[in-house]
């Protein structure tokens, strides 16, 4: 009986000297376990290295469309509408046949200064005869000079009414080529309001001609970014003149209004001289070749303008997020833990931002999962090879 307790009783005091180490080996094993769990419970990300490359940033502008050249064709006499020899929407070359205005009272008018200047001819011609019949009789004093110089003076005045005659028929026969209206360029006819038998004038538009084999696009850039063109693209001698700017400004391209590319690149090759005082913008010219008419006068689209810049920094934008009209970043620290930082954005690039500050080459972003991240979180990096253009 007392054998059996001793040994339990060593037992006991074996138990209790060995619960320490135990213990110790415990909280060992649960300090690793809980290390192991961290690392197990971080969230592998996607994540890029910053570095520069060359971005291609594009900017848009709307404008409108206007044909080379637009005339507005309106009668120079007034009459009766008598003849339409085009119709709407048709093409026609210079010196074509579109209008006719009633032409016989004009005839008449030509017909009666043809009359007065035949008149004219006669009493010169008599003026002429008389001056020849007093000559002989002065020089053998039969008559006085006097009546010889009064037949000079009738002379002249004869041959200035003459003048006047003749002139009257040159007025009177513009007025009758006058009563048919060419076309002045080739182009494409607009709107026909009146129609034959209306009384026309000087004051009724017939329609517009729309010369489009070349077409205009006006455009309006804002004064920031012109400056920003002129500084960049424009001549720096203080002495150049506006105009100088547009021989370095990068060639454009034209979205028309169904949302296609036009096929044809553009040049601007004019720029207004002043700024809009109320709107703060200057306008600007494209010119676009248009050898298959496929712009008209009226038309809309939207100029692109291209840029290229080498060596900047540029992230993606779906490794971005937007808060208060601030764009913000996750970028890693050495110990892969994570931190919001607000970047500067100064363009696009298709679907990268070119940022101007905030993140430096080199610097590691997160590029998804910005609704599950917080500032010191820590994250598996899954390492996105950098495929941009340098």
């Amino acid at each position: 009986m007392n054998t059996s307790i001793r040994f339990n009783t060593k037992t006991l005091i074996y138990i209790i000297l060995s619960a320490p180490i135990l213990l110790f080996i415990s909280s060992c094993s649960t300090g690793s376990s809980k290390t192991n769990n961290d690392e197990n419970n971080a969230i592998a990300l996607p994540v890029q290295q910053i570095d520069t490359t060359t971005a291609v940033t594009i900017k848009d502008y709307l404008g409108t469309i206007e044909g080379k050249v637009n005339v507005e064709i309106r009668p120079q006499v007034e009459g009766i509408l008598e003849e339409i020899y085009v119709d709407e929407g048709a093409f026609v070359k210079e010196g074509q046949k579109l209008f006719k205005i009633n032409p016989l009272p004009y005839q008449e008018e030509l017909n009666n200064a043809l009359a007065n200047e035949n008149v004219e001819k006669a009493k010169l011609e008599n003026a002429k005869l008389e001056v020849e019949r007093l000559r002989p009789l002065v020089e053998n004093d039969v008559i006085s000079e006097v009546r010889l110089r009064t037949a000079k003076s009738d002379f002249d005045v004869a041959k200035a009414s003459l003048d006047q005659a003749s002139a009257a028929v040159a007025s009177a026969r513009i007025n009758l080529e006058f009563t048919t209206i060419k076309a002045p360029v080739s182009g494409f006819i607009g709107l026909i309001p009146k129609r034959i038998g209306n009384l026309v004038s000087g004051s009724d538009p017939l329609t517009e001609l729309s010369d489009i084999s070349e077409v205009y696009v006006y455009f309006a850039m804002s004064e920031s970014d012109f400056l920003y063109f002129r500084k960049k693209y424009g001549k720096q001698d203080s002495t150049a003149q506006v105009t100088d700017t547009i021989q370095l400004i990068p060639n454009v391209s034209l979205v028309m209004a169904d949302g296609t590319v036009y096929p044809e690149t553009g040049v601007v090759d004019a720029i207004n001289g002043q700024v809009n005082r109320t709107t703060g913008a200057i306008s600007l010219r494209a010119t676009f070749p248009n050898k298959d008419f496929v712009l008209r006068s009226g038309n809309t689209g939207t100029i692109k303008m291209e840029e290229r810049q080498p060596g900047v920094i540029t992230v993606p934008q779906v490794a971005t997020t937007e808060l208060q009209d601030k764009v913000f970043v996750y970028t890693l620290s050495a110990d892969n833990k994570v931190k919001q930082q607000a970047i500067e954005v100064i363009g696009k690039s298709g679907d990268q931002y070119v940022v101007q500050s905030g993140v430096n080459v080199g610097d590691r972003i997160a590029l998804s999962g910005m609704d599950k991240l917080s500032d010191g979180m820590e994250i598996k990096p899954l390492n996105v090879p950098d495929t941009s253009a340098k």
